[in-house]
């Protein structure tokens, strides 16, 4: 019949079309199934008269030219449109760090006898990884080739994530090549346990249901953390399903202990692995339970996770995590942290059960720190007593090793200099009192522009310098545990794209973040350890680049400050950053009003949150509230209208002192370095100080002429 098979191409275009188009396509098949019981006699709606079967094709075939003609009318409009704006080709930080780097079909040959994978070389010659770092060099031939645990220390940015990404990455080909080929060399082939067999069939047809709404979900899903940015959840490229692809058990596991560093991490791996096929998934708290258990449903052959959300999956007996005896290798990063007495509980059950109940003799162990090999000098008054034994290099490796319950003889790459801090990374201090540290920080702020990352030791001075330099137009960004991960990675971001930028943040962010083009860090408290000052500075003067670090040494922060360049052994004093004490005069009367803006707003908002709980409370308790209960007693309207109208005359002051220019005599302004290289450009003045320059510089012309 011509009517069904016209019927049947109206609804296969009617699929493929956009809605809109997909409307009037159903509407003329509207008026066809009308017809659609008679085959030759059917009377016409407007005039009655009977159609043969002729016309009434010739009606079809009219119908669809004047279709293909708004087809090509709509197709003409979009191209000439510009093209949407998607939300996901923005890239990552993490992302711009490998981007920056990429140049495609690099020449990879210095790689080749270090015995990485083909596959892997081609990801390599894509990211334009020429050559090797020293530890990656020292370390790949040891854990590819001779199957050795590693334990690596190195400086940051020195490329420690590929150095145990690779070893990974092979040891993951070498079992998918023994599955297909029925039977690996020397080994039986493993089976999972009787209990998690039975767990793995019970979750199949989970999985089957879910897998067809999978993507519709992830768009639902209220707690998506990728907005702006990918953090690639859904990245895994399909692999052929061989022997293994019903199995797939989890073969790698890398532990960090930040949520950012995990992405990173991440992040690194599935670039190496890009030819691969193989899948990773991110496992860290901050994010949906019940998404990440889908992901580990997935099988990913490698997770990256933090502790306390990998214990808590593996506590609830997911099926990809409940035998971890077949894992391959498990990595350990930036480890000295991890260890710590009183950090990472999960941390020390996990290493306890990879090591008793779900031993494998034949896992690798990775373990990575840029300050793994860092020893504390002890004070004198320890070192008096008899008894007191004295922590070197070897006791704090063999140390770590029994916590981490590596094998009996591992390789150890310590490329660590004695300052633990790169060559290119210049030091510097300030000493002043504690109410003058906002004074200098905004004086550097203002004095040297750049992507520019303050570290505090508390969330509550992270969260009143945000408020206090978004008052002096800064607009800083902030970063600590108490705000949600989805804004984490946001302001994460908004930092690695804006060439001029603060990011406010406590040590959240001070381990083994590759943000690009970093080029001050400053210590606005100094940090309680060695290890996290190194951490902290080492997010500046990466891959050989050169960087500044200013620490303000307050009377409360000198014995933390003694006690870190006594363990780093620095013999020579820091050198003092040079202060133009004509231009704080200016700066130190905007942040007092900006100050005192801060505390009037910080006051009135918290009374209103104070009173408005008090207020609810006493509504549900059906009491009667007195007007002194509430925060600031009996205040008239009058009271309230003055505290409003000082607060705007304080704001249009600060408002015309930030129009002025603070820097107006300054010709040249460098940082004091030793190798007398380094100096960035001060502020850009506004017109009048830039006329006021030219006119001084004329003037000493004319003089040097006369």
């Amino acid at each position: 019949m011509l009517l069904q098979r016209a019927r049947k191409e109206k609804k296969q275009k009617a699929a493929s079309e956009p809605l809109q188009e997909s409307k009037t396509e159903d509407a003329l098949l509207e008026t066809e199934d009308e017809h659609e019981e008679f085959d030759v006699g059917v009377k016409s709606e407007d005039d009655g008269e009977e159609v043969t079967k002729d016309q009434l094709t010739q009606k079809v075939k009219s119908k669809k030219k004047r279709k293909k003609r708004k087809n090509k009318k709509n197709t003409s409009a979009e191209e000439d449109a510009p093209p949407p704006h998607s939300a996901k080709k923005s890239k990552n930080w993490s992302e711009n760090a490998l981007a920056h780097t990429s140049s495609k079909n690099a020449d990879v040959s210095a790689w080749k006898n270090l015995h990485v994978p083909k596959v892997v070389l081609k990801a390599l010659s894509f990211l334009g990884f020429t050559c090797p770092t020293p530890i990656q060099a020292l370390a790949l031939p040891s854990a590819i080739r001779d199957k050795m645990d590693i334990l690596g220390a190195a400086e940051t940015g020195s490329g420690k994530t590929l150095a145990f990404a690779i070893p990974m990455i092979h040891s993951i080909l070498e079992w998918q090549k023994h599955q297909e080929s029925g039977a690996a060399e020397g080994e039986t082939k493993e089976e999972p346990t009787s209990d998690v067999n039975n767990e793995i069939d019970a979750t199949e047809k989970q999985e089957q249901d879910m897998s067809e709404n999978e993507d519709v979900e992830q768009v639902e899903d209220n707690d998506d953390v990728s907005e702006n940015f990918d953090i690639n959840f859904n990245d895994m490229s399909s692999s052929k399903s061989g022997t293994w692809g019903k199995e797939r058990p989890l073969l790698g596991l890398v532990v960090t202990p930040t949520r950012e560093l995990a992405v990173q991490v991440k992040h690194h791996i599935d670039a190496v692995a890009k030819f691969t096929g193989i899948k990773t998934a991110i496992i860290v708290g901050g994010m949906a339970s019940q998404k990440q258990q889908r992901l580990l449903g997935r099988r990913p052959e490698i997770v990256i996770a933090t502790p306390g959300r990998l214990w808590e999956l593996i506590g609830e007996r997911h099926p990809h995590l409940c035998n971890l005896r077949r894992l391959r290798c498990l990595v350990i990063d930036e480890a000295d942290r991890m260890v710590e007495k009183g950090h990472y509980a999960e941390l020390s059950q996990l290493l306890e059960l990879l090591s008793e109940v779900h031993y494998n003799p034949k896992r690798q162990t990775f373990v990575f720190s840029a300050t793994l090999t860092l020893i504390h000098q002890a004070p004198t008054r320890l070192l008096q007593k008899k008894r007191f034994q004295k922590v070197d290099k070897d006791s704090k490796l063999v140390s770590l090793m029994e916590k981490i319950g590596m094998k009996a003889k591992p390789k150890v790459i310590d490329l660590t200099r004695k300052q633990a801090t790169v060559e290119t990374l210049t030091e510097t201090r300030i000493h002043c009192a504690t109410d003058e540290k906002d004074f200098y920080l905004y004086y550097f702020l203002l004095q040297y522009p750049g992507r520019s990352m303050v570290f505090a030791n508390s969330i509550d001075c992270i969260k009143r310098l945000t408020s206090l330099l978004t008052i002096l137009e800064c607009n800083p960004l902030p970063l600590h545990a108490n705000m949600h991960q989805k804004q984490r990675l946001k302001n994460l971001e908004r930092f690695a794209e804006r060439e001029s930028c603060v990011l406010l943040t406590t040590d959240v962010a001070a381990r083994g973040l590759d943000i690009p083009n970093v080029q001050h860090v400053i210590h606005y408290q100094v940090p309680r350890t060695s290890e996290t000052y190194v951490h902290r500075s080492g997010r500046t003067a990466r891959a050989s680049s050169d960087g500044l670090t200013l620490l303000l040494i307050g009377p409360n922060d000198v014995i933390n400050f003694k006690k870190i360049f006594r363990t780093l052994e620095k013999n020579e004093e820091l050198p003092i950053f040079p202060v133009e004490p004509n231009c704080m005069s200016g700066t130190k009367e905007r942040v007092s009003l900006a100050r005192m803006i801060e505390k009037m707003e910080y006051f009135n908002c918290k009374a209103k949150q104070q009173n408005s709980w008090i207020q609810q409370a006493a509504e549900a308790l059906e009491l009667d509230l007195d007007d002194d209960a509430l925060i600031g007693g009996q205040q008239s309207e009058e009271d309230e209208r003055i505290k409003q109208k000082s607060l705007k005359i304080m704001k249009k002051q600060l408002k015309q002192l930030l129009s002025q220019p603070i820097f107006r005599n300054l010709l040249k302004t460098k940082y004091p370095t030793q190798t007398g290289k380094l100096a960035l450009p001060i502020l850009p003045a506004s017109q009048s100080e830039t006329a006021l320059l030219t006119i001084s510089k004329q003037k000493g012309k004319k003089k040097k002429s006369k």
